[in-house]
């Protein structure tokens, strides 16, 4: 589990077919030396496992079912990356109860700046725009958020200038895809009205 509060922003350092998975080296400033192999990391809102680390980096492993439904197969070097690492019982709870698990891929349609903040604009894949509520929180890139406006399927998210600064929210553009994981709570409400 995470919050959706991203610690660091890394670096695709290599991307590699092998005869299991794609493999990606991701190049951080987290402390590694208490990353344990096996434990999970946040990459812009995709959980991965931790199969190899060493001094400033680490190796995860990606199926091909996450690549199809996350940005992940587009990633190339260099890319920067939202990391949180998993949170743990006691920890402060900053965002929002994030799984890890992307829900579906959006696209930014528009971003206007609003004093020092910038109002961005993302249409969401249907059916998963029902599970969006104004003022519910979503994770965008791995990012906690809460929702200023719901419109059919596109919502307005306000990011204040922290959150541009230190996220790589800051390098989006009108037509950039990004991963989203709606709120579990909303998820959990819609199974149990259609089942009830």
């Amino acid at each position: 589990m995470f919050t959706g509060i991203v610690t660091d922003v890394g670096r695709v350092r290599a991307v590699r077919e092998t005869n299991r998975d794609l493999r990606l080296e991701i190049e951080t400033k987290l402390d590694l030396s208490t990353v344990e192999i096996g434990a999970s990391i946040s990459h812009d809102g995709c959980c991965l496992t931790v199969v190899e680390k060493a001094d400033g980096w680490f190796a995860v492993e990606v199926s091909g079912e996450t690549l199809s439904l996350t940005t992940l197969s587009d990633w190339k070097e260099g890319r920067p990356v939202n990391l949180e690492r998993a949170a743990r019982v006691g920890d402060e709870l900053g965002g929002h109860i994030v799984s890890g698990h992307v829900d579906g891929i959006g696209e930014v349609v528009s971003i206007e700046s609003e004093g020092g903040s910038h109002r961005v604009k993302v249409r969401v894949p249907r059916p998963l725009h029902r599970f969006i509520a104004p003022k519910g929180s979503i994770t965008v890139e791995g990012v906690s958020l809460t929702v200023n406006e719901v419109e059919d399927d596109v919502f307005g998210v306000n990011l204040i200038p922290h959150t541009w600064d230190v996220t790589t929210l800051g390098t989006l553009e009108v037509g950039s895809r990004v991963n989203l994981e709606i709120d579990m709570l909303a998820r959990y409400l819609a199974r149990w009205r259609e089942t009830a």
